[in-house]
C-alpha cells in the first residue's frame, strides 16, 4: 500500500486465523522502530476495523509511529458492535471473542513480522478499550509472555455483570408502565448543570475531579408543584436515583461495583436516552447480549431486557462468565475476583497501564478502581503493585474518550503509549499522564495531570502536582 495521508507505506496483510478469526497486519516498508503494536476491537466486534480513527482500538496510531501493526474482528462477523446474533449457538466462537482472538493474533502476527524483516520484533504492545480493554487486561492475566507492556482503557472486565445485569437495571429503570422511557434527552441539561453546579472544578467548566467524591443528591431536583423545565417529576428522580445507586437484587444486595458516575450526564444521550435521531447505545447492547450471549441455551429474540430477573438471572450466567470475564464482581462477598494474579507477568517483565474516564456512564468506572485494589490485594499491596501496573482515573472522560460533548478529553486528550514505551523501554515509571481539553478548532481549553492511582492532584504554587489523598 503507497503512502497515504499521515500513513507511510505499508505491506497490508490479510487472514484468517482457524476457525473464523479475521485478522489485518499492517508492516511498515520503511523505518519500521523494530516493535510489534496490537489492537482489540469494542463491543461484541464482529467487523475488521483497520482504519479506527484516533487512538481507541486504532492500529494506524501504531502504524504512524513506525511499529508493525494488527487488528483482528474477535473471531466472527456481524453487522455491527451490538449484533450478538453470532453467539447464538457457537460455544467456539464465544471463547474465540472471550479469550482467544487476541492471543492467536499475537502469534500470528509475530510470525509474519519475523518472514517480513527477517528478524523479531524487540518489544511487543498492546492496546485495546472498553471490550478491547478487557481483551488487554485478559492478556496480562492468563497470557502473560503475549505482550511487554499491555494498554488496558475502560475495561469491560465483568461482561455479565456489566452488559447483562447492569445494564438491564438501567433499561429497566426507564422503562414506564407505558413501556416509553421516562427520563429523556431534553431533561438531561437540567441534571447536568446542577451536577456541575454541585461538584465542578473550576477552569474547566463542570469536570467532576473523582465522583465519589461529590454529595449530589436527585431530590434536590423534585418538583414541589406541577412538573417545569426548571424540576423533575417524581418518576424523573426515581430513576437518578436507581441509575446512581446501581443495581440491586430483591434483598437489596449490591449486585455491581457503583452505578452510573456523577459528571457523566454530558454523554447520557449517546449513551442512555438516545442523541438526535440515534436510539441510545446501552439498550442495544443489552438486548442482544441477553438473547444469545449471555446463557446457555440462548432464549433468543423474543427476550426482553425487561424479562431480566436481578435475583436468579445472575447466577444462570456463571458458565459464561468464565469465558468473556477478566474479573468478576461476587455480590456475596463485595469482592473482585480477577481470573489470575499478576505474578506471572510481572515476572515477564510485563507492564500494564490501565485508564478509564471518571465521566463514563457505559462502562462505569467503579469496577476498574476495585480491580486495581484486587491486584493489590493479591500482589502483594499497592506499593508493589505500581511497579507492574499503573491505574490513571481520568476526569470526566466519556467512555474510550469517544463523547467530546461535556468538559472531558477526546480519546486523544492523553498519550499512554508514550508512557508505556518509557517505562518498559527506560524504566520510567509513569507518575502522571497530561490530559488535555481541547475545543472544536483545537485551541487547548484546559490542561492537567491524571495522577497514578490512589494519588490526585493537588495545587502547589501556580499548577498541579500528585499527592496523596
Amino acid at each position: 500500500m503507497p503512502a497515504s495521508g499521515d500513513l507511510p507505506a505499508y505491506c497490508r496483510v490479510l487472514g484468517t486465523i482457524r476457525p473464523a478469526i479475521s485478522v489485518e497486519v499492517r508492516l511498515p516498508l520503511q523505518n519500521w522502530n523494530g516493535k510489534y503494536y496490537g489492537t482489540g476491537c469494542g463491543g461484541f466486534c464482529g467487523g475488521l476495523n483497520a482504519d479506527a480513527p484516533g487512538f481507541t482500538n486504532a492500529m494506524n496510531y501504531g502504524l504512524r509511529r513506525g511499529y508493525a501493526a494488527s487488528t483482528m474482528d474477535g473471531g466472527h462477523w456481524g453487522t455491527g458492535s451490538a449484533d450478538g446474533r453470532w453467539a447464538a449457538g457457537d460455544l467456539v466462537a464465544r471463547m474465540d471473542w472471550g479469550q482467544r482472538a487476541v492471543t492467536e493474533t499475537a502469534r500470528v502476527s509475530k510470525v509474519l513480522v519475523r518472514a517480513f524483516y527477517d528478524r523479531p520484533q524487540q518489544k511487543s504492545y498492546f492496546a485495546g478499550c472498553s471490550t478491547g480493554g478487557r481483551m488487554a487486561a485478559m492478556e496480562a492475566l492468563k497470557y502473560p509472555k503475549d505482550f511487554d507492556g499491555i494498554i488496558s482503557g475502560a475495561p469491560a472486565l465483568d461482561y455479565t455483570g456489566l452488559v447483562a445485569t447492569t445494564f438491564a437495571w438501567v433499561t429497566k429503570a426507564n422503562s414506564g408502565t407505558d413501556g416509553k422511557p421516562i427520563l429523556t434527552t431534553p431533561r438531561i441539561k437540567l441534571v447536568a448543570e446542577a451536577v456541575a453546579a454541585a461538584c465542578g472544578t473550576e477552569g474547566t467548566k463542570g469536570l467532576v475531579a473523582d465522583p465519589r467524591q461529590c454529595g449530589f443528591m436527585p431530590s434536590s431536583l423534585r418538583c414541589t408543584g406541577a412538573t417545569t423545565d426548571k424540576c423533575l417529576s417524581e418518576a424523573e428522580v426515581g430513576v437518578l436515583e436507581k441509575w446512581y445507586a446501581g443495581p440491586t437484587d430483591a434483598a437489596g444486595r449490591q449486585l455491581y461495583p457503583g452505578g452510573i458516575p456523577l459528571g457523566s450526564e454530558a454523554h447520557w444521550p449517546r449513551w442512555l436516552t438516545g442523541l438526535g435521531n440515534a436510539p441510545a447505545i446501552l439498550p442495544l447492547f443489552a438486548a442482544d447480549f441477553l438473547r444469545y450471549m449471555a446463557f446457555w441455551p440462548s432464549p433468543g429474540p423474543a427476550y426482553r431486557v425487561t424479562d431480566f430477573n436481578f435475583s436468579a438471572d445472575p447466577a444462570r450466567m456463571a458458565p459464561q462468565a468464565q469465558t468473556y470475564n477478566a474479573a468478576t464482581y461476587d455480590p456475596a462477598s463485595g469482592a473482585v475476583r480477577p481470573v489470575s494474579d499478576l505474578s506471572a507477568f510481572r515476572d515477564a517483565g510485563g507492564k500494564l497501564l490501565i485508564y478509564h474516564g471518571w465521566g463514563d456512564p457505559l462502562v462505569t468506572p467503579f469496577m476498574s478502581v476495585a480491580f486495581y485494589e484486587a491486584l493489590a490485594r493479591s500482589g502483594g499491596g499497592l506499593d508493589t503493585l505500581k511497579n507492574t501496573a499503573r491505574l490513571f482515573m481520568v476526569p470526566g472522560m466519556d467512555h474510550c474518550g469517544i463523547g467530546t460533548e461535556g468538559p472531558g478529553i477526546a480519546d486523544t486528550g492523553i498519550d499512554p503509549l508514550t508512557a508505556l514505551e518509557r517505562w518498559v523501554e527506560a524504566g520510567e515509571a509513569p507518575r502522571e499522564l497530561i490530559a488535555t481539553k481541547r475545543d472544536a478548532g483545537g485551541a487547548v481549553s484546559w490542561s492537567r495531570p491524571v495522577c497514578a492511582y490512589p494519588q490526585v492532584p493537588r495545587s502547589e504554587g501556580s499548577g498541579l502536582t500528585c499527592a496523596a489523598p
